[in-house]
């Protein structure tokens, strides 16, 4: 259930139309996303981003704080986190650098507040967790990946510890979220996933086909900083990954319509 072969084609070929059509209407929207001030406009567009692709957002796990300049740290597996984190703790984000190669997606990274990072270019790296803690001081919620990838959801990496100097240098908190993606019968998916050679494309085409997937969105316990970012990285890590070893079931806490 909830796999692209459990639907005729007629009805596959409608599904990807419909939803297709839905999502270009609202990609003029897109820096909805990153206005400063408008968490709940932010939530809102997300979450119609999310209905356009089939895909409904359960919470679970401890309340949001409202707190500001916090540093929400996640596992990464597919674009679909931006909107699936951006749901639930809108924020700007750190993304690879070699994603806003060209001159145009460049201004509109800029234009979108993203901080670009490049990740084989360590002697760039205090720079980019300088403007993450600033951004922090400033009271901005910063969104960071610190596995560094993506993974397909059945595995996942360990957290780099450079991103967790800039909460320690703000003295800001930090918010682990584990995202996991499920079919409508509760198994694991790996249809979002956005890993190797894959291309942006195809991921999009199999979200689209895929009559309906369940992200959950699981917060886990707000993280003081601390003075050891390694020490900080593991202990968001164990509240990332931990919760996906105990089960990949967890009963909902609150369930967002999207």
């Amino acid at each position: 259930m909830g796999h692209p072969a459990d639907s005729p084609p007629v009805l596959l070929a409608l599904r990807v139309a419909v939803r297709l059509g839905l999502a270009l209407l609202l990609a003029p929207g897109v820096p909805l996303l990153f206005v400063l001030g408008r968490p709940r406009l932010q939530r809102a567009y997300c979450r119609a981003v999310l209905r356009c692709f089939g895909v409904r957002i359960m919470v679970s796990g401890n309340p949001i704080r409202n707190l500001s300049g916090v540093l929400v740290v996640s596992n990464h597996m597919s674009w679909l986190d931006v909107f699936a984190i951006g749901a639930v703790l809108p924020g700007s984000f750190v993304a690879r650098a070699d994603m806003f190669s060209g001159r145009a997606i460049a201004m509109v990274a800029r234009l979108l507040k993203i901080i670009p990072i490049e990740r084989a270019s360590l002697r760039r790296l205090p720079a980019v967790v300088g403007t993450v803690g600033g951004r922090l001081r400033a009271g901005q919620t910063v969104v960071a990946f610190p596995e560094g990838t993506t993974w397909c959801g059945l595995a996942s990496g360990s957290f780099y510890p450079a991103m967790f100097q800039a909460a320690i240098d703000a003295g800001r908190p930090v918010q682990p979220l584990r995202l996991t993606y499920h079919h409508v019968d509760g198994t694991v998916s790996t249809t979002p996933a956005y890993v190797g050679q894959d291309t942006l494309a195809r991921s999009v085409c199999r979200v689209l086909a895929v009559r309906r997937t369940v992200t959950r969105v699981h917060v886990g316990s707000l993280q003081l900083p601390g003075t050891d970012r390694r020490a900080l990285a593991r202990r968001c890590q164990l509240a990332v990954h931990q919760r996906s070893q105990r089960s990949q079931h967890p009963a909902p806490r609150q369930a967002l319509a999207a």
